[in-house]
């Protein structure tokens, strides 16, 4: 049930589920495990701790589960684990994590454009798109549904709130507000990501209450806890407003 080139080398080791297909080329090392139904293309390397969910597309040249790019690791034990329905394009690099027992974790139904990389001990969740040679340094964690533009830059330990989108070319070195519009070098915000708000099915209620408190944090000239204050008094409670304020109160970078 399994369809592997013969010109591939697959580890007898490595754990593959019915209807994985490896294409010619491509390396599974040991300690692989790759679930049903994920096709892996020509020349790629699936690396040790590296597991793979079903139904993932994997395409030429990439490269998933590689040791970290990090001066501290010295062969620590550390894990990449990938979910379903993922997409990883031709020459993306995905990093196990650092430290024994450190984990990167990709969530299910993301689209990695080629080139993308991901470095160790990062967080991405469900249906985010990372656009071709988004890169994400070590210990970034990217919330449900963000969209990370073509040569966008994240530095290390930041934070992207979920249906964020951030344009192209960007250098991101604070977090991302969710909900949110960002670009530029450094990012900053411009405003909500309504595109992104009505693909959702926010409801109406929801969306203007976002528009306020955005006009209140970012274009009223307070500064953020005078903003999160009138917030509270002024605009009617709902699910999204809360998780912003939790987001900008948890903020360990400061946020764009």
């Amino acid at each position: 049930m399994v369809n592997i080139h013969p010109q591939a080398i697959v580890s007898k080791k490595a754990r593959l589920a019915d209807d994985v297909e490896i294409g010619p080329y491509s390396i599974v090392n040991d300690s692989a495990v790759i679930g049903a139904c994920t096709k892996i293309g020509a020349f790629c390397v699936i690396g040790n701790n590296t597991s793979i969910g079903k139904d993932c597309k994997i395409f030429t040249g990439a490269v998933v589960g590689s040791i970290p790019q990090d001066l501290k690791y010295s062969g620590q034990t550390s894990y990449l684990e990938i979910g379903d329905n993922n997409i990883i394009r031709e020459y993306c690099t995905l990093n196990t994590g650092t430290g024994e027992g450190g984990k990167t974790i990709i969530g299910n139904g993301n689209l990695l454009m080629a080139y993308a990389h991901i470095a160790h001990d990062c967080v991405v969740g469900d249906d985010c798109i990372i656009a071709n040679n988004g890169t994400l340094a070590g210990h970034v964690i990217v919330e449900d549904k963000v969209v990370v533009g073509g040569l966008v830059a994240i530095h290390q330990f930041s934070r992207l709130g979920k249906l964020s989108i951030i344009g192209g070319c960007s250098k991101v070195v604070q977090d991302i507000p969710p909900f949110s519009t960002c670009d530029g070098h450094p990012a900053r915000t411009y405003g909500l990501n309504i595109i992104g708000l009505r693909r959702s099915n926010l409801s109406t209620e929801a969306v203007s209450s976002l528009r306020q408190a955005f006009k209140l944090l970012f274009n009223s000239g307070l500064a953020t806890s005078h903003a999160t204050e009138k917030i509270l008094t002024e605009i009617k409670p709902t699910e999204e407003i809360s998780y912003l304020l939790d987001f900008i109160r948890n903020s360990k970078r400061g946020v764009c």
